[in-house]
């Protein structure tokens, strides 16, 4: 895994971007597709949620997964650092997520590192937006659409935003993923 100094807690930006909202963990559970006891697992750090599971939690808080991360921290300086960037860690997905670039910018890129086992969920979920990811290490392998791709070092894909899609390490060295995406006006 990439290593980075800031570490995040998911629970504790879900409850940050959900009270920001003005959101009831019943509210945001309902709306989310979840009960509100898995909610506030995962806000108090009983539960690991997957990555495919945080998703469907950002989207239905209006935001993307990289904005997670903007949530808090406001950066001026168009560099950004490794030493300094924050991650998320999913243990059910067995990855970590690191938000690449400025929050200001209209782009939000995220390198994914994927351990040996990990994948997104259970099932394919849709992408909220159209995202451009490419494998920058390893193996991955990709279910769009009930179509199984297998993605190698430099191998590049563009996901439509609603397209169902699940993607796994099935090799036995961990697999680094660019994902972009383009916030909304």
């Amino acid at each position: 895994m990439v290593a980075v100094s800031k570490a995040m807690h998911v629970g504790e930006k879900v409850r940050e971007v959900r009270e920001s909202r003005k959101l009831s963990v019943r509210t945001l559970a309902a709306s989310a597709g979840f009960s509100p006891s898995f909610i506030s697992q995962v806000e108090n750090g009983q539960a690991s949620p997957s990555i495919g599971s945080l998703e469907r939690i950002a989207a239905t808080l209006d935001i993307t997964l990289a904005e997670f991360f903007g949530a808090s921290e406001h950066r001026s300086s168009p560099v950004d650092r490794q030493v300094k960037r924050q991650r998320l860690e999913s243990a059910w997905s067995k990855a970590e997520i690191a938000r690449l670039g400025n929050e200001s910018s209209a782009i939000r890129a995220m390198m994914i590192t994927v351990a040996p086992g990990g994948s997104s969920g259970k099932n394919p979920h849709p992408a909220p937006r159209e995202e451009l990811a490419v494998v920058f290490s390893g193996e991955l392998t990709l279910l769009l659409e009930n179509e199984t791709q297998r993605l190698s070092r430099g191998d590049a894909i563009t996901i439509p935003a609603g397209a169902a899609r699940k993607w796994s390490n099935e090799s036995d060295s961990p697999t680094d993923v660019l994902l972009v995406t383009v916030r909304e006006p």
